[in-house]
Order: C-alpha cells, then sequence, then structure tokens
C-alpha cells in the first residue's frame, strides 16, 4: 500500500513539473535594441525581447541572448550564436534581428553586405538543421528628423537584404523596420521623443546628465516595439503562435 501511495505521489509530483514547462520557447538574437537590462545597473533603457513576453500567454518562455554592440559577425565570433544553438531544440523559434551595427563604420562591429548576407544564411541554416524555426526581423528604425521628416538612413541597405533573404529562403519576416518607420513619421519630431531615450538631466541614474539618444528605447518605445512583433506573429499566424498571444494587449 505504501509503494502505490509513493507511486501516486511520484506521479503527481512529475505532472505537476511537466504542466509547468513552458509550451513554446522563444529565443532571440540581436543586439541594444532587444536586449534585456536590469534597471538598477543600466536605468531606464529597455528593450523590445524583455518585454515580449507581456503580450503572451504563461504558455510561451522567452529566452533573450540580444546584446548590446553586437552585429551578425561579432555574434558569431564571440561564440554567442553558438551558446544561443546550443540549447535550442526542435520545434523551439529563433527571433534574428541585426543590422545596426553591422552598418557601424567600426572595423571589429561592421560586416559588409555580403558577409551580412551570409550570416543570416548561416543563421538560417543551424536552426533548420535543429529542427526549429528560424525568424528574421528587420532593425528598429533610428529617430533622425530634418524639417519635420524622418530622414534616417543609417542602417543603410541592411533592412533590404534581410527582406530578400527571408524571401529567397521563405523565412517569416516581421518588418519592425517598415513598422516603426511608419509609427514614428506618424507621429511627428517632438511627439516621439518619449518612445526613445531622451531623458532630462537627474531623471535616469545611470546618465545623470541627461541623453538625447535616437537609437534606444524606454519602456514605452521598447513595448510598442514588442507589440509590434506580437503583431507581426498575428499578421502571418507564425506557425500557430498566434494562439499563445493575449488578447487583451493592443
Amino acid at each position: 500500500m505504501k509503494n502505490k501511495l509513493a507511486l501516486v505521489a511520484l506521479f503527481i509530483l512529475l505532472c505537476s513539473f511537466t504542466s509547468s514547462e513552458p509550451k513554446i520557447r522563444i529565443f532571440i538574437a540581436g543586439d541594444s535594441t532587444a536586449q534585456s537590462y536590469k534597471e538598477e545597473k543600466d536605468g531606464l533603457i529597455k528593450g523590445w525581447g524583455q518585454m515580449l513576453e507581456k503580450y503572451l500567454t504563461d504558455d510561451v518562455q522567452v529566452i533573450n541572448h540580444a546584446m548590446g554592440g553586437r552585429s551578425t559577425k561579432t555574434f558569431i565570433s564571440e561564440g554567442r550564436w553558438d551558446r544561443l544553438l546550443s540549447e535550442v531544440k526542435a520545434g523551439d523559434y529563433v527571433f534574428i534581428q541585426f543590422g545596426h551595427n553591422d552598418a557601424s563604420t567600426r572595423p571589429e562591429r561592421h560586416a559588409s553586405y555580403e558577409d551580412y548576407e551570409n550570416n543570416l544564411l548561416k543563421f538560417i541554416h543551424d536552426v533548420r538543421v535543429k529542427d526549429a524555426y528560424p525568424v528574421l526581423l528587420t532593425s528598429v528604425v533610428m529617430r533622425t528628423f530634418k524639417d519635420g521628416n524622418l530622414v534616417d538612413d543609417r542602417l543603410k541597405g541592411y533592412p533590404a537584404i534581410t527582406r530578400k533573404v527571408a524571401g529567397e529562403q521563405a523565412v517569416p519576416l516581421i518588418d519592425i523596420n517598415l513598422k516603426t518607420r511608419d509609427f514614428i513619421t506618424m507621429l511627428g519630431d517632438s511627439a516621439s521623443t518619449p518612445y526613445y531615450r531622451w531623458v532630462e538631466a537627474g531623471v535616469d541614474h545611470a546618465k545623470p546628465d541627461g541623453l538625447k539618444d535616437d537609437t534606444h528605447m524606454m519602456e514605452k518605445g521598447a513595448m510598442q516595439v514588442a507589440s509590434f512583433v506580437a503583431d507581426g506573429i498575428r499578421d502571418i499566424n507564425l506557425y500557430g503562435l498566434s494562439k499563445y498571444l493575449k488578447a487583451d494587449k493592443k
């Protein structure tokens, strides 16, 4: 009798562990715009990757490997891609978003158009070998206005290459660059600043002298970009992942 009770208790315990495990896992490979931050250390900056779970049910776990200053080139050379890939299992999703640092003039970060395309192809191939799902995302637009018009072109051709590779490789694409460009254009110059890391002196302990940053975002902006990612999942019904989106998040 005691043995039977012990087996029943063990079965219940195992079931509780199994039911608590997320059914779906999303990995993120990217740069500072997607990175997760700790407010006590990093201040008020936020990345969309740390906000994405707010738009998803508890069945989904987001594992964010995005890191500031990384391009496709350095994400590979520093071993970050291999570390991410070692955790990926069949059926997982890998969201891939680069471009900001690939476009940099700093030689240690910069990836030529050809190298950037080849790196994306490597990412796609490696994920598919694991029987997981690669998803490409274009970069968040950088906020530069001239005479009331959004004119930023610092991302150069990298978003276009991302779109091209997605189309040629039949990889799902979430066009964050287009979504954020349209959104910021419609808001205009002054109304769009609260979405980015524009802070007055004394507001952000990490930037006590204040800052006008047109690349990175505050919580409001990171939430908005995460909502665009969620919209993208819904719009293309990404392998059925849309059923795990929270209905009340808009």
